[in-house]
């Protein structure tokens, strides 16, 4: 499995979240996903599926403080679920900025709209640059 199809699976785990609130951990989500075999055993997106929930609070902080000319309650689960996964391997791994945007995109314009990649383009870029590597 490629890099790419392990992080759109880290996404559908956090767009999967999105619908669950506070009643299933991520960590259950997993284990339910990988009993039912709907999801493949893939560490990569397991361990960044739960970096963006184990640091939830100091990503969406990194979100919201980026966001221009919209309101965090305006994102759809889509485009915030792209940018929780790419924020936290952003701020928690060592892969390089650009590959963490280009994957985001790249995603987004899978999953959403020529529109929503832009905007999520235009916020990763405004996090990578407050980040120090």
């Amino acid at each position: 499995m490629t890099r790419r199809e392990s992080r759109e699976l880290a996404f559908i785990l956090v767009f999967e979240k999105s619908f669950q609130g506070d009643d299933v951990t991520i960590i259950e989500l997993i284990e339910n996903a990988l009993e039912l075999e709907i999801f493949p055993t893939n560490a990569f997106a397991e361990n960044l599926a739960r970096k963006v929930y184990d640091n939830l609070q100091e990503v969406d902080s990194a979100i919201n403080e980026n966001l221009v000319g919209w309101s965090a309650k305006r994102i759809s689960r889509v485009s915030r679920a792209i940018l929780r996964v790419a924020v936290a391997e952003l701020l928690y791994s060592d892969i390089p900025v650009g590959v963490a945007i280009n994957e985001a995109i790249e995603i987004t314009k899978k999953y959403a709209t020529a529109d929503d990649a832009a905007y999520v383009n235009g916020v990763l870029g405004a996090v990578a640059k407050k980040i120090k590597r």
